[in-house]
């Protein structure tokens, strides 16, 4: 992983992944990786190593599936979906990512 990932608390890819599949349906693993990317506007820098781990990582979990079909360019590729585990496990994710923002917004809040 290059780039803010680095930076960012563990689970955070996992949270983008789910919720670029809800936002864009099946879609391929380079071309997730660049749709992060590029609603990240390249704050985040996705390769192989990081991406496809994932992608492994949430089909075992059971939270995507995998299905073979051709890509734009005409090539055999594996497109990731959503699984109803997945957006239930999503719903669970969101919600606890609003519960920090909201903690970590009062301290920000504070004045000194």
């Amino acid at each position: 992983m290059a780039g803010l990932l680095g930076d960012i608390p563990y689970g955070t890819l996992d949270l983008m992944i789910l919720k670029t599949l809800q936002a864009m349906g099946p879609l391929h693993g380079f071309g997730l990786a660049r749709q992060i990317e590029q609603v990240s506007e390249n704050l985040i820098e996705l390769n192989q190593g990081s991406v496809y781990p994932a992608l492994q990582r949430l089909q075992q979990q059971g939270w995507i599936e995998a299905e073979w079909g051709l890509s734009e360019t005409n090539r055999r590729a594996k497109f990731y979906s959503l699984t109803s585990a997945g957006r239930k496990q999503l719903r669970a994710e969101v919600e606890s990512w609003r519960r920090t923002a909201r903690l970590v917004q009062r301290f920000l809040a504070l004045e000194t």
